[in-house]
């Protein structure tokens, strides 16, 4: 009787056990929906918050980087886009426009998004300390250059109407007042004495000429092409840009002028508060690859990839009194000397 039941109940233990196994054999297929591993988003989307005059580059890059993520992942990927003055857009992330990725003017612009925790401290830990690209402050004439301007000294002349932007507004009229501070540092060390009393005085001397202050770089330009004033100071890329389109400018590259970088950061906050901030990143990188530079370089940027630019040297000369933000005493020192509430912008702006 006794080993009756037990052949029984072994039985009935090997039934529960192929049942068992059966269940767990089972595909994910087979199972609720509720109990699937979540699958990757086929779609994100990256929202760009960039400086003016990067949108015609960017009009090229962006394709192509949706496609190289689009190989790479599976996944589609698709760009909210704004284009401002760099002080503006920085202004307007700071005030709660979340861009994943920003590409500003300067490095003083990325400062501000650092100062409100929306930008991560290290974000110069990455190639070229974080500079995507490089330019130079020139000056753009008429066709023919008819008033015959060689230099930052001729703007100082009766009658000559320069245009530059307001540099309380955008990134690029700062380097432009870089440029001519500097410009006016060099001539007093020819001199004898790195002089900025004659820095300032230069710079009012070319102020007391400029017919408007546009809010951007693009503004200012625009402003150009409808004829108003004889000279803008501005970008070299965004003069090159211009003539590609079929505008008749001439370039004038000044002896003594800076060199202008320009940077892009994963905004971190808003890049994790819309889990982007591995494709955030990704897009970042990819403005440093070979192809992207390239196509910056097409836009009349200086590429900040050795073989690159070296592919692209013959447009773009190095003056020989070129200096670069470091030449100024860096951007704490710029900010503090030439753009605070006392600062050199200021005072020439109130005739002091």
């Amino acid at each position: 009787m006794r080993r009756r039941i037990s052949s029984r109940y072994a039985c009935f233990s090997i039934m529960i056990i192929v049942v068992s196994l059966w269940v767990i054999g089972c595909s994910n297929d087979d199972l609720p929906a509720s109990s699937k591993e979540p699958a990757q988003d086929a779609e994100k989307t990256l929202v760009i918050g960039a400086y003016s005059v990067a949108k015609d580059a960017l009009a090229d890059i962006l394709p192509l980087f949706q496609q190289e993520w689009k190989e790479r992942t599976g996944q589609t990927v698709k760009f909210q886009e704004s284009y401002e003055a760099s002080g503006t857009q920085a202004r307007s992330i700071v005030g709660g426009f979340e861009a994943d990725v920003t590409l500003l003017a300067m490095e003083g612009d990325i400062d501000k998004l650092i100062k409100a925790k929306l930008v991560d401290t290290d974000w110069k830990n990455k190639h070229e300390k974080g500079m995507v690209t490089r330019s130079i402050v020139v000056l753009g004439t008429r066709e023919g250059n008819p008033l015959g301007i060689q230099d930052f000294k001729d703007l100082t002349k009766p009658g000559v109407k320069v245009l530059y932007p307001n540099p309380k507004t955008s990134g690029g009229a700062q380097w432009d007042i870089n440029a001519i501070y500097g410009a006016g540092l060099k001539i007093s060390e020819e001199k004898g004495k790195k002089d900025p009393e004659v820095a300032k005085q230069f710079l009012e001397q070319v102020h007391e000429n400029v017919e408007s202050l546009d809010k951007s770089g693009r503004s200012s330009m625009a402003a150009f092409e409808y004829g108003v004033g004889d000279v803008i100071v501005t970008y070299e890329n965004e003069l090159f840009a211009r003539i590609q389109k079929g505008k008749k400018y001439d370039i004038v590259v000044p002896n003594n002028t800076i060199l202008i970088e320009n940077p892009a950061a994963v905004v971190s906050a808003y890049a994790d508060k819309h889990d982007t901030r591995e494709l955030a990143e990704a897009f970042v990188a990819y403005l440093w690859s070979e192809e992207a530079q390239r196509i910056f370089a097409k836009h009349g940027f200086r590429s900040v990839n050795k073989e690159v630019y070296a592919e692209n040297q013959s447009r773009y000369p190095t003056p020989d009194g070129l200096f670069d933000i470091e030449y100024l005493g860096g951007w704490a020192q710029v900010r503090e000397t030439i753009y605070s509430k006392r600062g050199v912008w200021y005072q020439v702006l109130a005739g002091l």
